[in-house]
């Protein structure tokens, strides 16, 4: 099977598990039976509103759900049943250096639930600690080799927190670092992936601020011999629409990207507002499609023609 994707994709991602309980429930540790249930039925009001999206007229065939096996519950069945792309993590939540949900039984699960994209979480500086960076490495190489011999599709979810010294470069200054140096710290982790043998289909990566970083970031992507059809997808880090909109503005004309995977940005208000009593479920999943709704045609709005 080629190296790549073909095709738009537009992704509702809600896979966050430990983040997810602690801010918005309040619970620490693992959860109960009956927390976990309370999570699962929120988790499945978010999908109602990816549902509503698709009754809309979302696209079935470019429209997606990322969720997790913990707190999905039916959704994965349901975004099957629907034709929607289903994308499942692999990670350990919560963890600052990656490794996998159930250890070696990794390919059992996928294989349970036949996701179409198979998704990691990683961070990954590479002026950062190297033998964790050694350490992830060989066991993202370990999956991308298993999900490609067994003809599966490969998400990677790229995040470079800044160094220490990193950061003191700029003043300690988060805006600037994202500006000035997390473009091509981003680039070099993304090649020494690579140059380790971690071949990916679909890079879900974070925004930037200038069209000629996400050419850069594209282009090296796409750099080496069989990744010609290597893609990317825009993360949403739970930043404010007005920033996400930008982001996607300058990527969407970018050859080599071809959609976004947003999560929070589109439901969290929503949500919140259903748990607290103040939105009624219908109102709350409604919201949700129309915030979907509308990152996807702030995106197709700056797609070449």
């Amino acid at each position: 099977m080629a190296l790549g994707y073909h095709g738009k994709l537009y992704i509702l991602a809600f896979d966050h598990r430990g983040s997810f309980q602690k801010r918005m429930f309040g619970i620490e540790g693992e959860p109960t039976a009956e927390e976990t249930a309370t999570i699962t039925d929120a988790k499945q009001l978010i999908y109602e509103g990816m549902a509503l999206a698709v009754d809309r007229g979302a696209e079935a065939g470019a429209t997606g759900v990322l969720v997790d096996e913990q707190f999905g519950g039916n959704v994965p069945t349901e975004a099957h049943e629907k034709h929607l792309k289903l994308a499942m993590p692999v990670e350990k939540s919560g963890q600052n250096e990656f490794d996998f949900q159930y250890g070696d039984d990794f390919g059992a699960h996928i294989e349970q639930f036949d996701p179409d994209f198979s998704k990691v979480l990683v961070r990954y500086n590479p002026d950062g600690d190297q033998e964790m960076n050694a350490r992830q490495l060989a066991r993202l190489k370990t999956l991308a080799d298993w999900l490609h011999a067994h003809d599966r599709k490969f998400l990677f979810e790229l995040l470079v927190p800044a160094e220490d010294d990193q950061l003191a470069s700029v003043g300690g200054d988060v805006d600037r670092y994202d500006a000035e140096l997390r473009p091509e710290l981003m680039r070099r982790a993304i090649e020494e992936l690579q140059n380790g043998g971690v071949e990916v289909d679909i890079w879900k990566i974070e925004g930037v601020d200038a069209r000629a970083d996400a050419e850069k970031l594209a282009k090296q992507t796409r750099t080496g011999p069989g990744r010609e059809g290597v893609t990317n997808v825009l993360l949403g880090r739970g930043a404010s629409d007005e920033q996400v909109d930008r982001w996607l503005r300058i990527a969407a004309p970018v050859e080599g990207f071809i959609g976004f995977a947003i999560g929070r940005s589109i439901w969290w208000d929503a949500l919140r507002g259903f748990l607290a009593g103040d939105l009624p479920r219908e109102d709350a999943a409604r919201q949700i499609a129309d915030n979907y709704l509308r990152f996807v045609q702030v995106y197709e709005e700056q797609e070449p023609a």
